[in-house]
């Protein structure tokens, strides 16, 4: 599934390419499932911060089986069982990736939860737990809460002991949250906001974590809602920046000092690629916490390859609740 040209879901095309072949240091891999995420949107449109050579496939994160092994590689044998985030090329039947990002699935697990694990989890527990400190008894606002990482997020913050708040635009969405583990779920009104309207958000935010604010404020959202949620952040609160579906925002520096907070940029990719051992005991902690049964990703839709570019377009569309995965099978 190529994107040739810069544009929406609507632009990609299924083609045949030669078999990709690895290099010293890589694994060919057979996908069987490719999980779709906001980047496959960003990506598509050359407006992600990484802008592939086209044509390229989108899809960051799979899981599949070794077909090949590349000279230098260790621990890894034909038909072994993975999943990786290469950041693209998974809406593909096979693909190339580094054999260091590859990280063994268990034969219980499936290919689809599988594909559905890393970018969200890892994400989170990152963010929560390295970058806003979460601890037991903390409260959490999670805005987005029924999309892929608002999901995890929740189910961490309950696996960390914490009081999770959702937010979310709908009552299904809401009903998803409060599944997951969260112990409220506030309906928020569809931005853009103005000035009255944001201010009416910040109460909704602040009525809900109660008189003391949030601890942690975990926003994979922006736009609009960024504003109001930081207005609901407690005392040395530790406000998280995930992601900008609704937009960049621009926030009130003196709402900082006022709340003595920080505010945190949570960057996973690079915090992987600049600290495997700290990545690879969180992915060994998710794996703990899956067993455990604290956590488990959240498919809500499948799709075959042919139809991909419907799940980038839901996916867009901000209505997707837990993950959408594409099956190669």
């Amino acid at each position: 599934m190529l994107s040739h040209d810069p544009g929406g879901p609507e632009t990609l095309k299924i083609a045949d390419l030669p078999d990709p072949k690895p290099g010293e240091g890589e694994l060919l891999v057979r996908v069987r499932a490719a999980a779709i995420n906001y980047p496959d949107v960003l990506i598509i449109e050359d407006k992600y911060q990484f802008k592939p050579p086209r044509p390229f496939a989108p899809g960051g994160e799979i899981a599949g089986e070794v077909e090949a092994v590349g000279e230098g590689v260790d621990g890894w044998s034909v038909g072994d069982r993975l999943i990786a985030v290469p950041g693209w090329g998974g809406l593909a039947e096979k693909v190339v990736i580094a054999a260091k990002s590859a990280i063994p699935l268990p034969a219980e697990r499936s290919f689809v939860d599988g594909a559905a694990l890393l970018l969200t989890y890892a994400t989170s527990i990152h963010a929560l737990y390295d970058r806003g400190h979460l601890e037991e008894g903390d409260t959490l606002l999670v805005l987005g809460a029924a999309g892929g990482v608002g999901l995890a997020a929740i189910e961490l913050g309950k696996a960390r002991g914490a009081r999770v708040i959702a937010a979310v635009s709908s009552e299904g969405k809401a009903r998803a949250a409060r599944q997951a583990g969260a112990d409220d779920a506030i309906i928020y009104p569809r931005g853009p906001f103005d000035r009255v309207g944001q201010k009416a958000l910040a109460q909704l935010f602040k009525d809900a974590v109660g008189p003391n604010g949030a601890d942690v404020i975990y926003d994979p959202v922006g736009g609009d809602y960024a504003e109001p949620a930081l207005r609901a952040i407690g005392w040395e609160g530790r406000y998280l920046v995930v992601g900008f579906p609704a937009g960049i925002p621009r926030l009130p520096l003196n709402l900082t000092l006022l709340k003595s907070c920080d505010v945190c940029g949570v960057f996973w990719g690079a915090f992987a690629a600049r600290d495997p051992k700290g990545n690879a005991a969180h992915v060994a902690e998710l794996f703990r916490l899956w067993d455990a049964g604290k956590i488990g990703p959240k498919v809500s839709a499948t799709y075959p390859l042919g139809r991909a570019g419907e799940a980038i377009a839901a996916m867009a569309g901000r209505e997707a609740i837990g993950k959408l995965v594409v099956t190669l099978d």
